[in-house]
């Protein structure tokens, strides 16, 4: 890729009832914006309207027919449907939302013909009276790839990834396995290392109940599945640590010392991350050739049409989109057109034992200090 050519950022709209449009418009009000990336916005020029009037907003989009007639520096809006869509801001309908998939549907089909670089999508909320799996699900179900994703949730400090999906808390210890661990950890490892570019990633993997079993006394999940899962994980060369307990480790602000975290449910990852975050998270579906963020914004459709939208975590999901696109060419352009070998390698074991990571099961525990010492420089 030219390093002179600007991404070309792909948008949906989100829920049209919803905050999808004050993001945009409030996001590209900053010349620098446009300046960074070429924005193409999945929507209806209808309904961008009657959010600029509405919020009373000055903000300018040029109509384009295809992606291919992307503009750069300017606010490229491209047409997914021209019905006549009835918007009512902050209320939950079911047209609102399917109005929010069709962009989703539109935008999968450009990407899969190369019309644009990243995806950002802005929010549709699950309510009563539209019921959906979520937009990573859908993304990844709809790309029609091998791949399964993994839904990584980022701010400045955390990296936290789920060992399940969305589930009733009943059903989810059922659906921890030391497969699932050991993909997920590793998905997380790899995707640390191609899209963050951290060379040696540290990864802590959070117990299942309370103080992670408290040696059995309390569950047998973290000795029977996830500490297996976590030596298989170290015999991979793949730095894991844990479990560890969730109160202590982020009360005691352990979360410092490791490059990502693998929560095993929703509430164990979610809750903390929204105290910690001020609201201003990004979600990222990792493993997917797709770079695919969003803005961390729960409630999203509440807060329509009030004009009080902070647009900073959408802003940083464009920036991580374009971040991450960039990490990835880095990494992958040594491996295009490696230098042939010009003799056989003898295979060195001396720096293993000096780079080893600790092989005892208690080295790697939460009851040793050691495992909190700063991370390498990467």
């Amino acid at each position: 890729m030219n390093d002179n050519k600007k991404i070309r950022v792909a948008i949906t709209h989100g829920d049209t009832n919803g905050i999808g449009y004050e993001l945009i418009f409030k996001t590209f009000a900053e010349p620098e914006m446009l300046e960074l990336c070429t924005p193409i916005i999945y929507g209806s020029p209808k309904v961008a309207t009657y959010h600029r009037n509405a919020l009373d907003m000055e903000a300018n989009f040029t109509i384009i027919k295809d992606a291919s007639e992307a503009q750069n520096g300017r606010l490229n809006l491209l047409p997914v449907f021209d019905d006549e869509i009835k918007v009512e801001l902050g209320v939950p309908t079911e047209e609102s939302g399917v109005a929010g998939l069709r962009a989703v549907d539109k935008a999968l089909d450009d990407y899969r013909q190369g019309l644009f670089d990243v995806l950002v999508t802005a929010p549709i909320d699950n309510n009563e009276h539209f019921h959906f799996s979520g937009q990573s699900r859908y993304i990844e179900d709809h790309l029609e790839t091998e791949e399964q994703g993994l839904s990584i949730l980022i701010n400045d400090e955390l990296r936290i990834a789920l060992a399940t999906r969305n589930l009733p808390l009943r059903q989810v210890a059922e659906s921890i396995t030391k497969a699932s661990i050991i993909k997920n950890t590793t998905l997380l490892f790899k995707s640390l290392r191609r899209d963050f570019r951290i060379t040696c990633p540290r990864i802590a993997v959070l117990g299942l109940n309370p103080k992670a079993g408290d040696n059995g006394l309390l569950g047998s999940e973290e000795q029977e599945i996830i500490l297996p899962a976590i030596d298989e994980l170290v015999d991979n060369d793949i730095q894991a640590f844990g479990p560890y307990p969730a109160d202590t480790f982020f009360g005691c602000n352990y979360t410092e010392h490791f490059d990502g975290i693998l929560a095993m449910y929703y509430e164990q990852g979610l809750a903390p991350f929204r105290s910690l975050s001020s609201c201003h998270g990004i979600t990222y579906t990792a493993g997917l050739p797709l770079v695919r963020t969003s803005a961390e914004i729960p409630d999203s459709l509440a807060l329509a049409g009030k004009g009080i939208i902070d647009e900073l975590p959408f802003r940083h999901a464009i920036y991580l989109a374009i971040d991450i696109f960039r990490n990835r060419i880095n990494y992958d352009a040594p491996m295009t057109n490696p230098l042939p070998k010009l003799y056989k390698e003898r295979r060195d074991e001396s720096d293993k034992v000096r780079f080893a990571i600790p092989r005892k099961r208690e080295d790697r525990t939460p009851n040793h200090g050691e495992n909190y010492k700063a991370k390498e420089t990467h």
